[in-house]
């Protein structure tokens, strides 16, 4: 039986997504048609962002899009100061590849100077490739905050512009939200979803989203005391826990295996039944080094040999125990 520690790059649909979106599909038909079946379909796309503004306990405004990469799209164009912290996901740096980027120290942590109000600035949650949580950026800019890998497990951050995903928390692909607080931020270009978003709208995707964050998250509260026993087996065998001292969420980490390469490690522990990364989805495929890693000091022969473990809500004691014990025994190979 193989064991999923690639979370954060997608985790398994909940059964109760599952069933919305299927129900969804069962009453399909494009909300914005005016006939009956249109508007029906409308009623329950309408329905479907209220329960995940609800599920979020946000009161501004929801944005639906076809995930975390658009919905970061959608908040940066048309802008021109925009400050980016140099640990953000690709899909921010992909947005805004002109923008000035903030440092990071050696333990991840941006420190975002004082911005003017005609500024935007860009700041995740939480890294996808090292857990490390930020702080919360307080400045008269607007704040930009990535919470793709935090949303529908910890409280959304006191930010103007929210990146969410479906996806990452048992939801559906294809779907995800911009939470806006003001629309007066965005530029509007015609189209569905307050004109801010063009294309027929993904209700039945948009269902399974609100099933996904009513779902019951008491998984989440076990992950740290998991987290840490990974943690002090890969110490204890030699390794290298990526930020170790450093503010992380408890469902993802990045560890070093000092001698073998990222590539190496992601094959053995693959044929052993492990699924786990090398950096984040979006560029493990690539044979670029982790910007992430880079940003923080780490030196890129000594990055090649991370890699990343993320949970989920499938994920259970004997999983990361067994990983553990595959982690060491292929260490001291």
């Amino acid at each position: 039986m193989r064991i999923n520690l690639d979370h954060a790059a997608t985790t398994p649909m909940r059964p109760e997504a599952i069933a919305a979106v299927a129900d969804g599909m069962a009453h399909w038909a494009n909300p914005s048609s005016p006939h009956a079946e249109g508007r029906a379909a409308r009623a329950r796309l309408e329905d479907a962002r209220a329960r995940i503004a609800a599920a979020l306990g946000w009161t501004g405004e929801v944005i639906l899009t076809s995930g975390a990469s658009e919905a970061i799209a959608l908040a940066l164009r048309g802008r021109r100061a925009v400050h980016v912290g140099a640990t953000e996901h690709d899909a921010v740096l992909r947005a805004a590849p002109d923008a000035p980027r903030l440092p990071a120290d050696a333990r991840g942590l941006v420190a975002v100077p004082v911005l003017p109000a005609g500024a935007i600035v860009a700041l995740q949650c939480a890294n996808s490739e090292t857990g490390v949580i930020q702080p919360a950026y307080r400045g008269p800019a607007p704040w930009l905050a990535d919470a793709a890998q935090t949303a529908g497990r910890y409280p959304l951050p006191d930010a103007d512009l929210i990146v969410v995903s479906a996806h990452k928390i048992g939801g559906p692909p294809g779907i995800g939200a911009l939470l806006v607080r003001d629309l007066a931020l965005l530029e509007p270009v015609g189209g569905q979803e307050r004109g801010y978003r063009a294309g027929t709208e993904n209700m039945p995707g948009a269902l399974g989203f609100a099933a996904a964050l009513e779902a019951p998250r008491g998984w989440v509260d076990g992950m740290a005391s998991l987290r840490g026993a990974l943690d002090d087996a890969v110490r204890g065998a030699g390794g290298v826990v990526i930020a170790d001292a450093s503010p992380r969420i408890p469902t993802i980490a990045a560890y070093r295996m000092p001698g073998l390469s990222s590539a190496a490690q992601l094959i053995r522990f693959d044929m052993a039944g492990f699924a786990v990364s090398a950096g984040s989805a979006c560029s493990s495929g690539s044979l670029r080094p982790s910007h992430v890693l880079a940003a923080m000091g780490i030196a890129a022969e000594d990055a090649a040999e991370v890699v990343r473990v993320s949970f989920g809500w499938t994920t259970t004691a004997d999983d990361v125990a067994r990983f553990a014990d595959a982690w060491v025994r292929v260490a001291r190979r």
